[in-house]
């Protein structure tokens, strides 16, 4: 050994957004002079700077090298304490290389960003929008929701009601809207609303939407139907007062006193009416051979309504093109086929997809990326590992892709591979009777499997991702 080094301080702690200095000491032990270079390695290199970087020493001479640490003020500066390690290089030793290592406390800080989309629905007896909540900061938040308005002229029915975000993550909300009272007639109503996310020793942070509700029936029938009841009324008002008095101006002859009048005559004898047999012509209406009519009109009486419209199905893409709308950047988003459940709703970026612990395992996922030029996977399946014919899937940035098999004769999944080809992907995975395994990231470019281990075929029943 030719060297020897000492970290001062050995810890440290530094605010996100800030920085703080360490030194680091050298002494060149051998007997010759030696130059050294620095380059600091692990999780904090990124925000670590080195002056100076290349530092030269007689023999039994010490210098001094700082250590500059400035993690940025986002959810990748992870709360908490951060191992760091400088490599320390001899030129003339190459082989006898040092690395110390020290201890970096970054503090938490939390910072939440909640939104509305869309911020205005429309409806006659609901409106869902849904709600994005962000957590900006390094540390794992838990908000409860509610929403409010002014008269208490809405109800609110929020899916999740409690959140619980981990760094750099986001949750989706879905938020029912029902108006208390139905309006019939009349123009549509805007009514202003809010919801507001509570979180334990801040101030409540409030979301504001508009609903606007339409009413049943146009206006203008109303207005037509009004018109039409004074018209008759007016109408009927007229007839009784300006009816017409028919009067009888016949009047009898009077008679002469002590003349009778004269003998009417009878009416003559007439021939008794014909028989209906005997009347020309017949019967007036003719029916059909067998005595039947025809029925009026040639419709089959089938129905010409198109059928109703599915609604369209959600899917990864569909949930990553809405981060990307937002002015979002890398993130991947995803869904899992459980057995007897089919597919779930989409999640992102972290959050927990499929079951836990009730014996349902995933046959397939469903995944899409975005700012990461794409994805590629493969499927493990239970008992059968790689199978003939499962060549790679790939897609392009919020596009799907799916992995594994939904038909209800093939196994279920036991691992996947996937890459990204911009950056790393990483994932883990929680297969039957098993704890979640540890986060695993690939290498930039490259792919890694995750899962149950080959030799145990265990069914693959949850996952987590992020880029």
């Amino acid at each position: 050994m030719s060297l020897w080094t000492s970290l001062e301080p050995a810890s440290a702690t530094v605010d996100p957004g800030s920085s703080t200095t360490v030194r680091l000491r050298v002494r060149n032990t051998g007997d010759i002079v030696d130059e050294y270079r620095f380059d600091p390695v692990g999780d904090l290199a990124p925000w670590t700077t080195v002056e100076p970087q290349v530092l030269r020493l007689y023999p039994g001479t010490t210098g001094t090298v700082e250590l500059t640490f400035a993690p940025p003020r986002t959810p990748d500066a992870t709360a908490g304490p951060n191992p760091y390690a400088v490599r320390v290089t001899p030129t003339e030793h190459p082989e006898a290389v040092t690395v110390p290592e020290g201890n970096l406390t970054i503090t938490p800080f939390t910072e939440v960003r909640a939104e509305l989309v869309p911020t205005t629905v429309k409806g006659r007896f609901r409106g869902r929008p849904r709600l994005a909540v962000d957590n900006l900061g390094n540390t794992r938040i838990t908000a409860s929701l509610a929403g409010k308005d002014t008269g208490e002229r809405l109800s609110y029915d929020l899916q999740p009601g409690h959140v619980q975000i981990e760094p750099g993550r986001a949750a989706f909300v879905k938020v029912t809207l029902r108006p208390r009272q139905i309006t019939w007639f009349g123009s549509r109503q805007e009514q202003p609303y809010a919801v507001t996310v509570r979180r334990s020793g801040t101030e409540p942070e409030e979301v504001n939407g508009t609903f606007v509700q339409r009413g049943i029936l146009p206006g203008w029938l109303a207005t037509t139907f009004g018109l039409l009841l004074a018209l008759t009324i007016a109408f009927v008002t007229i007839w009784l007062a300006y009816r017409p008095q028919l009067q009888s101006v016949a009047r009898e002859k009077p008679e002469k006193a002590g003349q009778l009048a004269p003998p009417r005559p009878s009416p003559p004898i007439s021939s008794p009416p014909p028989k209906a047999d005997d009347k020309a012509g017949g019967p007036s209406e003719k029916k059909d051979k067998g005595g039947e009519e025809k029925p009026k009109g040639g419709g089959s009486g089938g129905g010409g309504g198109e059928p109703e419209k599915k609604p369209e199905e959600r899917t990864a893409a569909t949930a990553v093109r809405e981060l990307v709308a937002r002015g979002a950047g890398r993130h991947i988003c995803y869904r899992a086929f459980v057995q007897d459940d089919g597919w779930q709703e989409p999640v992102c970026d972290g959050a927990e997809a499929g079951t836990v612990g009730q014996g349902k395992p995933v046959k397939a996922l469903n995944i899409a990326v975005s700012g990461t030029k794409g994805v590629t996977g493969a499927s493990a399946y239970v008992g059968e590992g790689w199978r003939k014919g499962d060549a790679w899937r790939k897609e392009d940035d919020v596009q799907d892709m799916v992995l594994g098999s939904t038909e209800s004769a093939d196994p279920p999944m036991e691992g996947f591979t996937l890459q990204v080809f911009d950056g790393s992907v990483c994932h883990e995975a929680n297969v039957k009777d098993q704890n979640w395994s540890g986060k695993l990231c690939t290498e930039p470019g490259k792919w890694r499997y995750g899962g149950s281990p080959m030799e145990r075929n265990l069914p693959l029943e949850a996952v987590r991702f992020t880029v």
